[in-house]
């Protein structure tokens, strides 16, 4: 009766396959390139850097503004001005009194200004750092979809691994129901012993709570899955059985340069050398002088906003160069050249750490590759030494402590091939995760 409950159970687990939609990992890949958040919030960065080099792009332009101003005043200076710009002023305002003590006047004043930068030497490397940030975003951008994809395969493989944990539990159970059969058998019959029956009920105790654990790892192993490529809880899925093609290149020179050149983290420290560069030059541009030049055009009215009393216009040019700051530039310059050369050593560090990651990632493949390898022949010995245990038992040769002795065996080396295949399509997609080209690979 227990063990038909979880049998049961067991069918309730695997009851939605049938209309469930079967997954591939490339499949399950470019959906969450699609639609992982995480994803999205790197492009959401980039395009907040190609705004960001816009701005600073803009300052090359013209800056062109219009600006209405009303004032009103009984100070003589600012009333004798009005009167001038509005050409308002007559021989009684010279009189002392009412140069003295003038009455309330207001203006309503129109300017149209134009300003524009000839030479600012700060204006380049300012472009060129909001360049370098920009295509910094976008490698980030690409290192993102790299670790997202490779997140993703490995989360694929951990759900087919719990399948097949899954079902490697149900088979230990079907097994144990077994061997507390051919028990109570031989109780009945008077040839068995009441303990052996007892040992057996408990062996099946506790492969029906790995049965149970493994159905939750199932479930789990699902749902994180699901969330990272944006799959829709509405619906159910299954993972392919199909095995992945990750055969992993060789180690040599090529492969090599090809890591040093192609992983997008390598090449953001290579963009932060450049953009640090150009900091340099923008604390080198602050002893250069700037020119720029300006222009105007001016209505004035006593009455109305946007009124033409009078009208004028001024433009020209200025000149500015900073003599002294207190040593700021000096203290900036000196500051620019020091991250320059952290930036320079932090790509040499991050260099090393990927020809590390790529020899580590082949090592551990192709001990992954070994480690399967004699994970199938322990597999195809345990399976061995229970039939001929088990044989043994019906014929009254052996315990019941040794036939479950060798199925506890057997339960773990079936669980013990099914994490090294795991582990060995991981290692193999590690290869090319470590490599730069993981995406590459798995979308091709």
């Amino acid at each position: 009766m227990k063990a038909g409950y979880f049998l049961a159970t067991l069918l309730l687990l695997l009851a939605g396959k049938v209309e469930a939609q079967t997954l591939t990992v490339r499949e399950a890949i470019s959906r969450a390139l699609e639609k992982n958040h995480i994803v999205r919030a790197a492009g959401h960065d980039v395009s907040a850097a190609r705004q960001m080099s816009i701005i600073a792009n803009s300052r090359y332009f013209p800056v062109i503004s219009l600006e209405e101003t009303l004032a009103a005043s009984n100070a003589p200076t600012q009333t004798f001005m009005m009167k001038l710009d509005q050409s308002r002023f007559s021989q009684d305002d010279f009189k002392i009194n009412n140069l003295n003590h003038p009455s309330t006047w207001q203006d309503f004043k129109t300017t149209l200004q134009l300003q524009q930068p000839l030479y600012v030497p700060s204006l380049s490397p300012l472009a060129r750092i909001a360049a370098k940030e920009t295509e910094k975003s976008e490698l980030g951008l690409e290192s993102t979809r790299q670790d997202t994809a490779f997140q993703v395969f490995s989360l694929y493989l951990e759900t087919r691994k719990s399948e097949a944990q899954l079902k490697a539990a149900d088979k230990a159970v079907a097994d144990a129901l077994e061997n507390m059969r051919l028990a109570t058998i031989r109780t009945a019959a008077g040839i068995g012993l009441r303990s052996d029956e007892l040992r057996a009920r408990t062996h099946l105790s506790m492969v029906e709570q790995q049965l149970i654990t493994a159905g939750n790892n199932l479930t789990l192993a699902k749902l994180r899955l699901a969330i990272t490529i944006g799959w829709p809880e509405d619906q159910s899925f299954e993972v392919s059985t199909e095995p992945e093609n990750t055969l992993a290149m060789l180690l040599s020179d090529d492969t090599t340069r090809l890591a040093l050149e192609t992983r997008a983290d390598l090449k953001q420290f290579q963009t932060e050398i450049e953009k640090s560069e150009a900091a340099v030059k923008l604390a080198n541009s602050e002893y250069l002088p700037s020119l720029a030049a300006f222009a105007s055009y001016q209505l004035n009215s006593r009455d109305a906003p946007f009124g033409i009393d009078n009208d004028a216009w001024i433009a020209g040019a200025t000149l500015k160069w900073r003599l002294f700051d207190g040593f700021r530039r000096g203290a900036e310059r000196s500051r620019a050249i020091a991250a320059r050369s952290a930036a320079r050593e932090m790509f040499d560090n991050k260099a090393n750490e990927v020809r590390y990651q790529l020899k580590e990632s082949l090592l551990r493949r192709e001990e992954a590759g070994k480690r399967l390898e004699v994970a199938r022949h322990a597999l195809a010995d345990a399976e061995e030494t229970v039939r001929l245990i088990t044989k043994r038992y019906e014929n009254s040769l052996a315990t019941m402590l040794e036939l479950l002795d060798a199925q506890t065996v057997l339960n773990q080396s079936r669980a013990n091939l099914v994490e090294m295949e795991t582990g060995y399509a991981l290692a193999g997609g590690r290869v090319y995760y470590s490599s730069g080209t993981f995406l590459k690979e798995m979308l091709k």
